[in-house]
């Protein structure tokens, strides 16, 4: 028998940290085949979703899939994320969360937004927070990897 991944156990007590202290979970994945989320908010092969308990619905955090229907521009739409896709899981507020490898997407898994090569080592940053927007997968254009300015958003970089 194999072991199981401590990854979805520490997706789940992140998402858990988040949500008592008031923060908004945050969570970044790798788009490929497997992954079914709207692909016209797909950037760079990743997608950067609001996970909160008021941007989300029947939200599943399992083994093996995250699971849970959120509305994109109005449109109700089911989101599957297979965990070995999240890249990172983080708040919003202040960027502390946890991120993790993944393995770069095969030559015939590229999705629409993008490569997967083009993907590896892209810094993550927090979606804008709109009142009207419950699920978010836009980045931030001003963030070129650096620091966040004084005011502004917080960001969460993958460091190699």
């Amino acid at each position: 028998m194999s072991e199981i991944s401590t990854k979805p156990y520490l997706l789940r007590a992140i998402y858990e940290w988040c949500t008592d202290n008031g923060y908004t979970p945050y969570l970044a994945a790798m788009v490929d085949t497997n992954t079914r989320v709207p692909r016209e908010f797909v950037k760079n092969g990743e997608i950067v979703l609001n996970i909160s308990f008021t941007a989300t619905s029947g939200l599943k955090m399992e083994n093996d899939y995250i699971n849970f229907h959120a509305r994109f521009g109005g449109v109700a739409r089911d989101i599957s994320i297979p965990v070995e896709n999240v890249v990172a899981i983080y708040a919003r507020e202040n960027g502390q969360g946890m991120a993790f490898e993944v393995s770069p997407l095969p030559a015939g898994d590229e999705s629409e937004g993008g490569s997967g090569d083009a993907a590896k080592g892209a810094a993550l940053a927090a979606a804008p927070s709109s009142e009207q927007e419950t699920a978010s997968s836009t980045t931030d254009p001003d963030d070129h990897g650096g620091p966040s300015k004084k005011g502004g958003r917080p960001t969460l970089t993958r460091i190699k």
